[in-house]
């Protein structure tokens, strides 16, 4: 089990664009409720955007600082009159603009400090303020702008079990109790359960959140089996795993909409990898593999409870009719 980012279909956050954005909201929304405005500051918005980046360039930080203070001022101009004007005409239109306000003193604040403003989380993105800045420790990439992704896979034959989105960049030994919750749910077909957890040192202090599970990581040596140890070199495999989610199945990047279009992002990945997955055991093992899978599936999905109570609600010579179809069925497969 490991955890990866899943970013999220965002241009690269600077305080320049982000400013810029807000003042082209800004002046949107106004004039979609009626407001006339002094002063739209196109003109002006639009060069000071480019300014920066070309200060930025050139790493001439303080023209771009008094550059990205005159965007600031800007917004916070646009903001306050349409604030006036709104509150004037009505409380309906004023609710209709809270959103659009909100993000655009939101991002006036931060852009004016480099920590968060009252512990409330920056924003990145206009349209996906559920993306998080999040730090792996990169050389090439030191800051990745997404949300963090649970992967489980098999001891094995490297299958995934799991695959979950969780956001605000928690610490990933609190997220897996709900990476196990995940598993257990997609495994209960098979009627297994994991006993045994192999991750890394991100993992480590969590043994007690999990009481059912064996917690193996490399932080505690002591205690481990001499074949816990020598399994515990299994757990690499994992990371293969993720850079094919990432390279084949589009885990890169994610365009789906909202902290749900990132949960289904990740699990639609997993079912790909997965899928790719069997048809690489049916082409190498050949068709008597999938007729042993079918038949174990069958047999998991259909108990013999399932067939007594099945007997139980039909007439007995229709009963004798559907069981004999579905052991020609069986012998057939």
């Amino acid at each position: 089990m490991d955890s990866t980012v899943q970013e999220k279909a965002i241009a690269h956050p600077t305080d320049s664009r982000l400013l810029e954005i807000a003042r082209i909201k800004l002046v949107g929304a106004a004039k979609d409720a009626g407001i006339a405005l002094k002063q739209t500051f196109a003109k002006e918005g639009e060069q000071l955007s480019r300014q920066a980046g070309r200060f930025a360039h050139a790493r001439q930080f303080k023209r771009m600082r008094r550059a990205i203070k005159r965007q600031r001022t800007i917004v916070g101009r646009l903001a306050r009159e349409i604030d006036r004007k709104a509150s004037v005409i009505g409380q309906a239109v004023r609710e209709a603009l809270d959103e659009v306000l909100g993000k655009a003193q939101r991002i006036g604040a931060q852009s004016a400090q480099r920590k968060a403003v009252n512990s409330q989380p920056k924003l990145y993105a206009w349209h996906a303020p559920e993306v998080d800045c999040i730090s792996k420790g990169k050389a090439r990439r030191p800051y990745e702008f997404g949300v963090k992704v649970g992967i489980a896979s098999t001891f094995n034959g490297n299958l995934i079990v799991g695959a979950r989105a969780f956001h605000r960049n928690p610490y990933d030994g609190h997220t897996l109790s709900s990476q196990l919750e995940q598993a257990t749910i997609l495994m209960q077909d098979c009627a297994a359960a994991p006993e045994t957890v192999f991750v890394d040192l991100g993992y480590r202090g969590v043994d007690a959140d999990n009481p059912g599970v064996r917690v193996v990581h490399r932080g505690k040596p002591k205690r481990l089996t001499a074949q816990e140890r020598r399994q515990l070199k299994r757990r690499q495999a994992i990371e293969p795993i993720i850079g094919h989610l990432k390279a084949d199945h589009r885990m890169d990047r994610c365009h789906l909409k909202g902290e749900y279009g990132d949960r289904l992002h990740a699990v639609l990945c997993a079912a790909g990898y997965n899928i790719k997955w069997l048809l690489r055991m049916i082409a190498k093992k050949g068709v008597p593999f999938l007729r042993a899978l079918f038949l174990r599936l069958v047999k998991g999905t259909m108990p013999r409870w399932f067939w007594l109570a099945f007997a139980a609600s039909r007439p007995v010579e229709r009963l004798n009719d559907s069981l004999g179809v579905r052991k020609k069925w069986l012998l057939a497969a």
